[in-house]
């Protein structure tokens, strides 16, 4: 699926229709065939307006599908070990996405385009490491519309602050709770004012922030029975929908004000993992509850097939009336059934780092295993 163009379908138009309404639809996949067979650019031209990676994309690109890498195995020869090789690899995958792409960061005058390649799931309990994991990857890949991910652990947190005010694009990943969100947005705001105090260019630089959808429900639906079941399916929208007020909140606020005058972007809200995990939901039931304003949502290949092939007209939901004081409700359901939804989040952010690291830990050992499985040259036989 993820090496071909989902179709447009029966819905020419939709994705800048939406686009219209505020949200841009980026594709939360990426390999070699997709980049290679036009269907990339194809997307783009029908009104994509980005594309996402993270290991475990990369674990499906080169340990599931290998062949698509015939230079790694000279990488190795080089004595480039296996992480120098993913990241070799990795950056001239986003590289050439990230050319592909570039007709709608110009046509959007940068404000969309983009694509995003993570640093090392390794590297998220140190602040550090990820600034400079980040600079690096910032300059080998050499693209203005590049977005380093960096996860909104609470020691990355510093790490988001330093890499903006560097004017580094930053998409800040694994965000979960709203009070760590509004962590993340708080260091983009950071960022933006040491970087202001350098002299530097705010409207260069651009951030989104990934707050992950379904997996809130995957975690909190069977927790909940009895009197409790008819909140099955509305914690995660509730959740994000909430992170959203809270965003109108910061983006009405002096400090932020102040940082438009002198030329900033907002940091838009990207919605994450928003394929629907309950057969039950329609495949785009979590797309269609969270359309608005100044929003991102990424997709893999088969819901991006489904809102093109969708027949009804997108309309503005996240803060239609009473959307968000309604979340607000929910929420304290929710609560009111005995769920800590911080508990939840927190854990949920654990996994999600932990999930990353084995996906990337599997890309290595995949990348090893070529090395291994690798015939000698005849002439160091004989040597």
């Amino acid at each position: 699926m993820a090496d071909r163009a989902p179709s447009p379908g029966t819905t020419p138009g939709v994705l800048h229709r939406l686009h219209a309404l505020g949200q841009s639809i980026w594709l939360d996949t990426i390999s070699r065939p997709l980049l290679a067979s036009g269907a990339l650019a194809h997307l783009v031209a029908a009104g994509l307006g980005g594309v996402t990676s993270n290991p475990s994309i990369f674990e499906k690109a080169i340990a599931g599908g290998g062949g698509d890498y015939p230079e790694i195995p000279g990488l190795l020869r080089e004595g480039l070990d296996p992480e120098e090789v993913l990241e070799r690899v990795a950056v001239a995958d986003i590289r050439r996405a990230a050319d592909l792409v570039r007709p709608a960061f110009d046509a959007r005058d940068g404000s969309d385009g983009f694509v995003s390649l993570e640093v090392s799931p390794r590297l998220a309990r140190d602040a550090q490491c990820t600034l400079e994991a980040a600079r690096r990857i910032w300059a080998a890949v050499d693209r203005p519309n590049l977005m380093v991910k960096i996860p909104a652990t609470r020691e990355g947190i510093p790490a988001i602050a330093g890499a903006i005010a560097e004017g580094i694009n930053v998409n800040v990943t694994l965000l979960f709770a709203i009070d760590r969100y509004l962590e993340a947005a708080g260091a983009y705001l950071d960022g933006l004012d040491m970087l202001a105090a350098r002299g530097g260019d705010l409207s260069r630089v651009a951030s989104v922030a990934s707050f992950f959808v379904s997996r809130v429900d995957t975690a909190v639906d069977p927790l909940l029975d009895g009197s409790r079941a008819g909140l099955r399916g509305q914690a995660a929208i509730a959740n994000a929908r909430v992170a959203y007020g809270a965003w109108l909140d910061l983006a009405a606020s002096p400090r932020w004000r102040d940082l438009v005058a002198r030329g900033a972007r907002p940091q838009r809200l990207l919605w994450a993992s928003t394929s629907v995990k309950n057969p039950a939901f329609p495949a785009t039931y979590y797309v269609d509850a969270l359309i608005g304003p100044d929003t991102v949502d990424t997709v893999p290949a088969p819901t991006l097939d489904a809102i093109l092939r969708g027949t009804r007209e997108p309309v503005r939901t996240i803060d239609a009336p009473g959307a968000i004081d309604g979340a607000r409700e929910t929420l304290a359901g929710i609560a009111a059934a005995g769920i800590d939804l911080a508990a939840v989040t927190a854990r949920l952010e654990v996994e999600g780092v932990a999930a990353f690291a084995a996906s990337y830990d599997a890309i290595l050992a995949a990348i090893k295993g070529r090395a291994l499985a690798e015939p000698v040259p005849v002439a160091l036989q004989a040597g």
